[in-house]
């Protein structure tokens, strides 16, 4: 067949990668709305448990660091962190979010072989859709700590808001290429499951979620300390911070040096990077997906 009415044809079941992604958005709200269906079947409080969960891990974190620990500014501690609660659970919902996205998208694959088996679409569909629906159970968390804020005297800026918006970005793409990373690795060697659990478990101590980055500097230096905050998932927690918890301080709590100019670039390359390796590894292995599950 020959002519220029053959240029737009591809081979079926040839992927595009993450560009058939747009071309696929209502097949994308059709994943998510059926992820969020099935993790709420028969649950009594549904979508509440967006707002249950994280409230409870908060007051476990808050009583047992906050107050047991001394991490919070009182007049036996002065030396605590101002606002501990609101520094902390800025914290907390960005560390569930990346939780969330990259311990379901590393799944998803797995969790979805039936549908894979039967029709062909777009397989990076079923990590995005994960990452998603993550999004939409962070949006009530998100709701909650505004609502902190607010009442601890939160007044930010354009600037700060704007902060926040690049530091989800950086954990979202991060989880977004860990994901397909991971999901796609999953479907041949089951152990990666494992593997991810512990790299959530890590992330979140090793990032400043429930201790200040200047405990980490004082006790690594400058060198130990850039490279703990070379991790995206750090660099997007301190962004909340300045974003949400630095506005309802006195401005006297020091912010990490170089945060904007440096690490928040630093941040978005490494994400970026991260992606397209997941991508690359996912295209390379999807080609056996329907015969390995």
């Amino acid at each position: 067949m020959s002519g220029s009415g053959a240029t737009g044809l591809t081979a079926p079941g040839v992927s595009g990668g993450l560009r058939d992604i747009r071309q696929s958005g209502f097949l994308l709200k059709l994943l998510v709305r059926k992820e969020l269906k099935i993790r709420y079947r028969g649950s009594a409080l549904g979508v509440l448990w967006s707002y249950v969960k994280p409230g409870v891990q908060f007051i476990v974190f808050y009583v047992a660091l906050g107050v047991f620990l001394g991490l919070e500014r009182s007049p036996r501690n002065p030396e605590g962190l101002a606002n501990y609660a609101v520094y902390l659970f800025s914290g907390i919902v960005l560390i569930n979010f990346f939780s969330e996205a990259l311990g379901n998208a590393a799944r998803s694959i797995v969790n979805n072989g039936n549908l894979i088996k039967k029709i062909y679409l777009p397989r990076e569909l079923f990590p995005v859709a994960s990452v998603w629906v993550s999004a939409v159970h962070f949006f009530p968390q998100l709701v909650v700590l505004v609502a902190a804020c607010l009442f601890a005297g939160w007044r930010p800026d354009a600037f700060q808001l704007l902060t926040a918006l690049f530091g989800f970005l950086v954990v979202a793409l991060l989880a977004t290429g860990l994901g397909l990373l991971f999901g796609a690795v999953n479907v041949y060697f089951r152990d990666s499951e494992n593997i991810v659990d512990m790299l959530l478990m890590v992330a979140t101590w090793a990032s400043p979620v429930m201790y200040a980055w200047t405990m980490v500097h004082d006790k690594l230096g400058s060198v130990g300390y850039a490279i703990y905050q070379a991790n995206p998932v750090t660099i997007g927690v301190e962004l909340f911070h300045y974003a949400f918890w630095f506005p309802t301080t006195d401005g006297s709590s020091a912010i990490p040096p170089n945060l904007f100019v440096l690490w928040l670039p630093v941040g978005l390359v490494v994400s970026l990077a991260v992606l397209v390796l997941g991508q690359f590894t996912f295209r390379r292995l999807e080609g056996r997906f329907a015969q390995e599950l």
